[in-house]
């Protein structure tokens, strides 16, 4: 068997019975997380010298569009961990490396991220001053994913000259001495709200050199966002795939199982667009915003379809329709810049008109 299907067996076995209490649970979410760990599956970017699968990029999208298929829950918090992992591996901090790299893949340890802020400017969110022993930071993390489960999350703080350290932080209430970092209640979110996530406050945190993960450049992540800019399509992919199997379920109607396969022959046009392009070397960002906007329109389609197919019923928060259909929503935004809210905007005025 091939790795992805492998992790659809997995998936599709072990997740997919439990998506309504890990929708429901953070327990049973962050068991689920660890579910992924015992199977290797938490460090897919990660080198094999250090216990990791590294899976060239089509690969990754795949399976990222896979568990989004099965969990949105699931999908959003074991990203944060996947994301860490990739960050870590390509560090030139080699203790730091040692110290984490070898127990990533297996969940033994567990890190999120917190870096989304630095799109905002004016003044920046989080801001950091070198010191003699590395930096101190302030600013409030708007978003921070996997608290009660992830014991660090990797902060991104920017400097003066507009370069951004990222460095390796608790993620608790917690002080040191002269600082001190804070968390708040998990945000009553509408979607996905068992992936405990945060607000977190740093007062003057001492930051040293040895936590220190990455330098980026300045405006690193408007580039970022432009390289990577098809990458949350996956997950609305995945999400679409998800509605349409509450769709296929048996004893509905015979012109829903119609409307199942005209939606399930544009999601296939959709996805093979999506892959193509992936693979395309050259850039061409309104292209791969088009894309990325015609993904998440399709999720939110597919996903109000389940819930019309499931009559009433549908509006229960114990529905699978209702489940997904959230998920629609958070992928709607998730990753979300300017750029792709103009997209997407545009992809609806399109579909209306």
């Amino acid at each position: 068997m091939t790795f992805l299907e492998q992790a659809e067996d997995f998936l599709r076995g072990m997740i997919a019975p439990q998506a309504m209490q890990i929708d429901q649970s953070s327990e049973s979410l962050f068991q689920a997380l660890y579910e992924l760990g015992s199977q290797g599956l938490l460090g897919l970017r990660v080198h094999q010298e250090w216990g990791g699968q590294d899976l060239d990029e089509l690969t990754f999208r795949q399976f990222q569009e896979l568990v989004s298929r099965y969990s949105g829950a699931l999908a959003f918090l074991q990203t944060q961990h996947q994301s860490a992992a990739s960050l870590i591996a390509r560090s030139t901090n080699t203790v730091l490396k040692e110290k984490y790299l070898p127990h990533l893949s297996s969940g033994k340890v567990l890190i999120g991220i917190g870096f989304s802020h630095l799109r905002r400017q004016n003044p920046p969110p989080v801001q950091a001053i070198p010191t003699d022993s590395g930096y101190e930071i302030t600013g409030e993390v708007p978003w921070v994913t996997g608290y009660g489960c992830f014991k660090h999350f990797i902060v991104g703080a920017q400097l003066a000259d507009g370069r951004a350290v990222f460095g390796m932080v608790p993620l608790a209430t917690v002080s040191q001495a002269g600082g001190m970092m804070t968390c708040s209640d998990p945000l009553p979110l509408a979607a996905m709200g068992t992936t405990q996530t945060v607000k977190v406050r740093l007062n003057r945190w001492q930051l040293s050199q040895e936590a220190v993960v990455v330098m980026r450049p300045p405006d690193w992540i408007h580039s970022n966002d432009t390289k990577n800019s098809l990458h949350h399509s996956f997950f609305a992919l995945g999400c679409a795939q998800a509605a349409l199997d509450i769709l296929s379920s048996p004893n509905l109607p015979d012109f829903v199982d119609s409307a199942r396969q005209l939606l399930d022959q544009e999601l296939q046009s959709c996805r093979q667009a999506i892959y193509q392009e992936q693979q395309t070397s050259e850039l061409t960002l309104p292209k791969r915003l088009q894309l990325r906007a015609w993904a998440i329109e399709l999720a939110n389609r597919c996903a109000h379809a389940a819930v019309i197919s499931g009559r009433g019923g549908a509006n229960l928060m114990g529905h699978p329709a209702q489940r997904v259909y959230r998920e629609a929503l958070a992928f709607s935004v998730f990753g979300q810049t300017t750029d792709v809210m103009e997209a997407s905007l545009a992809q609806l005025v399109r579909s209306s008109s």
